[in-house]
């Protein structure tokens, strides 16, 4: 049974940090490409970022470069997502997918419909 697991959110106020995570369970994540979407009330789903956990190389949406990192530990079956400088309009519900074949194009993460395995999600909460 695959199982992803998030946590890590919670309340902080604008200018603040989270480091969320996302531990696997079931399988052996270290090879595939995972990822971190967000949705914010009564709005769609969106990317966040991805990494190729074989490379290491990783993809950002573009609304936040420079403030949020994916990293990866195969040791620990854990992906984590850091974020600074958040933001109100960041508050959303934060989850971690995982594809459990590799991609040729990194960007290709962008869309959802290309992960087999969600979890159930973390929320964040910005104040201003």
């Amino acid at each position: 049974q695959v199982q992803l697991v998030e946590s890590g959110g919670g309340l902080v106020q604008a200018g603040g940090s989270l480091r969320l995570s996302c531990t696997t369970s079931g399988r052996t994540f270290s090879n595939y490409p995972m990822g971190w979407f967000r949705q914010a009330p009564g709005k769609e789903r969106e990317f966040v970022a991805a990494i190729s956990r074989s490379g290491g190389s990783t993809y950002y949406a573009d609304f936040v470069k420079g403030r949020f990192t994916i990293s990866g530990d195969n040791a620990k079956n854990t992906v984590y997502l850091q974020m600074n400088f958040l933001k109100p309009e960041d508050t959303a519900i934060y989850y971690c997918a995982v594809r459990f074949s590799t991609i040729p194009l990194l960007n290709m993460l962008r869309d959802g419909a290309r992960y087999d395995s969600w979890g159930q999600g973390t929320q964040v909460t910005v104040s201003s």
